[in-house]
């Protein structure tokens, strides 16, 4: 899973540098109001809009506009009525893609993200096509310098985690995907560790590997089309390259 999570972390590297603040700040609104609509507007009763307005707050989203959003979600300011959509599909040296969007009109968002794969020399897919490859997990991630992955250990596996992993300079703790991942969030902060990001994702399981740069080039470059379309909220990949190779292409 090296390249895959080295993508990642190049991605929270560059930040806002490639996606402007207000698109940043949309797709983060979103997810609190769509958070609102599906489990009620009292965040200590809604794990998922916990972690999103806290999420929102590291990136320095208006606390006006997290309020915004939340009253969007309970129905008490009017605003679009988003649809959880997941999407499937095949890139580049037949990488799966797994992407999750928030859509006000599914028909013409699965038009656009289909255009999105053929121009990129991939290929939407239909429903179970790739998800088969991925399993649904609670992703932690902690990035504060200095802190130990002995800690980060026991504090969340005491708290339910499944498992802990180390690479470049970020932690990962993995957990059900359920209420375990606001439990061992909690732990974790209790235990003083910082968490940088806490939520659903999805974890690829059968990895792709892709060693030629042309087609490592043209399977970020897909990647990089489908995160920056204003309806998706995540992009998942099984690809497996390493970090050299992504990181130069």
């Amino acid at each position: 899973m090296a390249g895959h999570s080295h993508w990642a972390k190049v991605k929270r590297a560059k930040g806002v540098s490639d996606l402007r603040r207000g698109k940043l700040f949309s797709k983060l609104s979103k997810e609190i109001t769509v958070a609102a609509r599906l489990g009620g507007g009292d965040p200590n009763f809604n794990p998922r809009l916990r972690q999103a307005i806290a999420t929102a707050r590291g990136e320095s989203v208006p606390v006006e506009n997290i309020g915004r959003a939340i009253k969007k979600g309970v129905g008490e300011l009017e605003g679009e009525a988003y649809e959880e959509m997941v999407y499937e599909g095949y890139g580049p040296a037949g990488v799966a893609i797994l992407i999750e969007a928030a859509t006000d009109n599914k028909n013409r968002s699965a038009a656009e993200i289909r255009s999105v794969f053929a121009k990129n020399h991939g290929h939407l897919a239909g429903s179970g096509s790739v998800a088969w490859m991925f399993q649904h997990k609670g992703v932690i991630t902690i990035t504060a310098p200095g802190i130990a992955e002995d800690d980060v250990i026991l504090a969340a596996l005491d708290a339910g985690a499944e498992d802990v992993r180390a690479h470049e300079g970020v932690i990962e703790v993995i957990t059900p995907p359920d209420t375990k991942l606001d439990a061992v969030s909690k732990a974790l902060e209790q235990a003083k560790i910082p968490v940088a990001t806490a939520k659903l994702s999805y974890i690829p399981g059968n990895l792709t590997p892709v060693t030629d740069p042309q087609l490592a080039e043209q399977v970020l470059a897909l990647l990089e089309a489908l995160d920056d379309h204003e309806e998706v909220q995540n992009v998942h990949a099984n690809f497996d390259m390493a970090a050299d190779l992504l990181t130069k292409v």
